[in-house]
């Protein structure tokens, strides 16, 4: 499979018509999707196919190529709008989201919707509603999550690129798994709304999954902006031109934020990178994690806990009943009972502990262009993997009877397993800085490992130009039968 951009050319070219693109994606799903199940439904634009290439950007570079959409947030009018849950299977969207709209204007359409976990609490998918995805690379294994259906799809070559998300990681984690580039870009740059306007107080944002650099700023030029209501706004300074810096200044950190164990393979997806850049001309700097990973990551799970009881109630209140304990997923109950126990002056501290990271990153940036880490701490999970265990499940059914500390407790307890593989996403989501996951690495059980650099808000350039240095050199290793110009 090419890249969307060549496709996009081929069908701008006349080299092949949309129809024969739709039906060969169709074959390839039909195909595919029983073994991997990215897709949970194929819902489809194909009639409006030609009405959104001509109504569309027609000077967009990616004009007329199908697009999955994420069952998480990437509402279309008519379609399934589940967020993966349940309580939502018959649930469908009154309106576009504005992601959607700005999809659509770019040409883009939307083709089908991808797995995710219920309401995007995993770095894994395997819902109930829809049962697990799998990873093309190797089925055992998990294409992790939140943005896992869009991830296996994409590294299966039924499309080239498709719709994410990523509050904590939830593009980044999946593009790590299964070799793709995961841009989590800049707070404030892509639409927001007309639903959701905060998206977890600006931690969480849609994008999507690529197989190229080009792709990825294509993608990027094409969704880009704001709406004059949402409350995160970009500094003009975001859209600026920036001077291209010949030699960049990167600090490096492969210990975990929070102090559990890195894996040999993803140590040595960074010294990898560190050497090659180094050879490239650019300084390098090894240093400890800035930040305190435990206070943050507790500082997440306290905005992760308040949003959940409002969402509960705002469900509660559409159903005109309560929601029962046996509707949702263990995970999500567990946080809508710890979430009750929050107070505002809890919440408003834990945003308090996302400013000082924000600051104490930026002011690092002052020094540095980029601080490059692991992305996953290790390879993809197995599906079948028990990411709790037996003791935590029992102190999760008790959370109701406990207080907002040993409620904390629990929830650490929770998610303990599953960050240890995942503890470097989250920080760019709470700074709202732009970081991104490039597919540098295969383990030696043949397994992607990604590495992912981050930098100062507003400078996606830096990360186009240190994943193109990477790609150029033909260091990327995508997915088979994934060939790029």
């Amino acid at each position: 499979m090419k890249d969307a951009t060549y496709l996009a050319n081929g069908l701008k070219t006349k080299q092949f018509s949309s129809e024969e693109l739709y039906q060969e994606t169709k074959k390839k799903i039909e195909k595919l999707n029983p073994e991997i199940n990215a897709f949970v439904t194929e819902e489809s634009s194909e009639a409006q196919t030609n009405k959104a290439h001509v109504q569309g950007d027609n000077h967009s570079l990616l004009s007329g190529i199908p697009f999955p959409l994420k069952m998480l947030g990437q509402e279309k009018k008519g379609w399934l709008a589940t967020s993966g849950s349940r309580i939502f299977e018959q649930h469908r969207a009154s309106k576009n989201s504005n992601y959607v709209q700005a999809v659509e204007k770019a040409g883009l359409v939307p083709f089908g919707q991808t797995n995710a976990p219920e309401f995007g609490f995993k770095n894994i998918t395997d819902p109930q509603l829809y049962g697990p995805a799998r990873n093309p690379w190797n089925l055992d294994y998990s294409p992790g999550g939140s943005s896992g259906g869009a991830a296996a799809a994409v590294a299966a070559g039924i499309v080239p690129m498709a719709g994410a998300s990523d509050g904590g990681g939830s593009i980044r984690i999946p593009a790590s798994f299964t070799g793709l580039i995961g841009l989590k870009p800049s707070r404030g740059t892509m639409p927001v709304g007309p639903n959701a306007w905060r998206g977890w107080q600006g931690a969480a944002i849609d994008f999507g999954l690529t197989v190229s650099m080009r792709d990825t700023k294509a993608l990027f030029q094409a969704l880009k902006g704001t709406n004059s209501g949402a409350p995160y706004q970009v500094a003009p300074a975001f859209w600026q031109q920036h001077p291209v810096k010949k030699r960049l200044k990167i600090a490096v950190c492969v210990d975990s934020p929070i102090g559990t164990k890195v894996s040999e393979e993803a140590q040595h997806a960074v010294r990898k990178a560190m050497m090659f850049l180094e050879q490239a001309g650019h300084e390098i700097v090894e240093m400890p994690y800035p930040l305190d990973g435990r206070t943050l990551i507790n500082s997440y799970y306290q905005m992760n806990g308040a949003e959940t009881a409002a969402m509960i109630e705002s469900i509660e209140k559409g159903l005109q009943r309560g929601v029962e304990t046996n509707e949702l997923e263990p995970i999500s109950w567990t946080l809508w009972q710890y979430g009750k126990k929050l107070s505002a002056a809890d919440y408003v501290h834990s945003l308090h502990v996302w400013d000082h990271a924000a600051v104490t990153m930026e002011t690092l940036f002052e020094t540095f262009d980029l601080f490059l880490s692991p992305t996953t701490a290790d390879t993809a999970p197995k599906v079948d993997a028990d990411l709790q265990s037996d003791l935590i499940r029992q102190q999760m059914a008790e959370m109701p009877h406990l207080s907002a500390d040993a409620g904390l407790a629990v929830v650490s307890e929770m998610f303990e397993e599953s960050l240890t593989i995942t503890p470097y996403t989250q920080l760019a989501n709470l700074t709202g800085q732009p970081a991104i996951s490039l597919p540098t690495h295969l383990s030696a059980k043949g397994l992607p490992l990604g590495i992912q650099f981050m930098a100062a808000r507003g400078r996606e350039d830096l990360l186009f130009q240190v994943g193109e240095l990477f790609e150029q050199n033909g260091l990327f290793h995508l997915p088979v039968g994934i060939e790029n110009e």
